[in-house]
C-alpha cells in the first residue's frame, strides 16, 4: 500500500516529564497521587488526535508523539490545504497547552516548563505493509521507518528553535504542495540515501 505519513510530536516532552518525575517522585510514591502534569499532557495528545482525524487515520500514539497515515486511495487534500491542516492543528495545540498552564495547580520549576512544550510535524509519502499484531492495526516498512528517523532531525540548526513542519521530497510532489517559503533540507541516516526535505515554519 502507498499512503501518506504523519507524526506530530510534542518536543521537550521527555525533560519535562522526567523533571516532573524527580520533583514529585516522593509525592507518588507515598501518595499513590498522580501529578497535574500528566492528565494535562494526555489533554495535549487528545487535541492533537482530534485536529488530525480525519482526514488522516490515527495509528497509535507513541509516547510524546501521534503518528496518523492514510491511504493514497482516501486522501483528497492537497497543497495549501495540507500545510493548513498541520497550522490548524499547531494553533489548536498552543490554545490548549496556554490554557492548560493556566490550570496547573503547581508552580515548581518542573511544572512550569509545561509552556515550552513546542510541536513539530513530519509528514512522508511511501510505501508501508498493513499488518494484524496482537489485535491491533500496524503499518511497517522502511519508508514508515524513516518518517519516525525524520523525527530526530538536524532542522534546529537551520532554522533556530521554532515550530515546523518537515516534509520529504516524496511528500511534497505526490501531495502537489507549492515550495514557496519553505527551506531546502537533507538529512541522512544509516542505511538511507540522503532524505532531501523541506521545512516550513509554523
Amino acid at each position: 500500500m502507498r499512503g501518506v505519513f504523519l507524526l506530530a510530536d510534542i518536543s521537550g516532552y521527555t525533560a519535562f516529564l522526567q523533571a516532573v518525575a524527580n520533583a514529585h517522585g516522593e509525592q507518588m510514591a507515598a501518595m499513590q497521587e498522580v501529578p497535574a502534569a500528566y492528565p494535562l499532557m494526555t489533554s495535549l495528545l487528545d487535541g492533537i488526535v482530534e485536529r488530525l482525524v480525519p482526514p488522516f487515520r490515527l495509528c497509535k500514539l507513541e509516547g510524546d508523539a501521534v503518528f496518523a497515515y492514510t491511504s493514497d486511495d482516501g486522501f483528497e487534500l492537497r497543497d495549501g490545504s495540507v500545510l493548513a491542516c498541520m497550522k490548524h492543528c499547531y494553533a489548536a495545540y498552543r490554545e490548549r497547552r496556554d490554557k492548560t498552564e493556566n490550570l496547573m495547580l503547581c508552580d515548581c520549576q518542573a511544572c512550569s516548563l509545561l509552556h515550552k512544550l513546542d510541536l513539530k510535524f513530519v509528514l512522508h509519502h511511501g510505501n508501508c505493509v498493513v499488518q494484524s499484531i496482537a489485535g491491533h492495526e500496524e503499518i511497517v516498512g522502511p519508508d514508515v521507518t524513516m518518517a519516525h528517523l525524520l523525527l530526530k532531525n538536524t532542522v534546529t540548526n537551520r532554522i533556530g528553535r521554532a515550530p515546523y513542519a518537515l516534509l520529504t521530497e516524496s511528500a511534497t510532489q505526490y501531495l502537489e504542495i507549492s515550495l514557496e517559503g519553505s527551506v531546502p533540507h537533507t538529512e541522512h541516516y544509516e542505511h538511507y540515501p540522503p532524505i532531501q526535505s523541506y521545512v516550513f515554519t509554523l
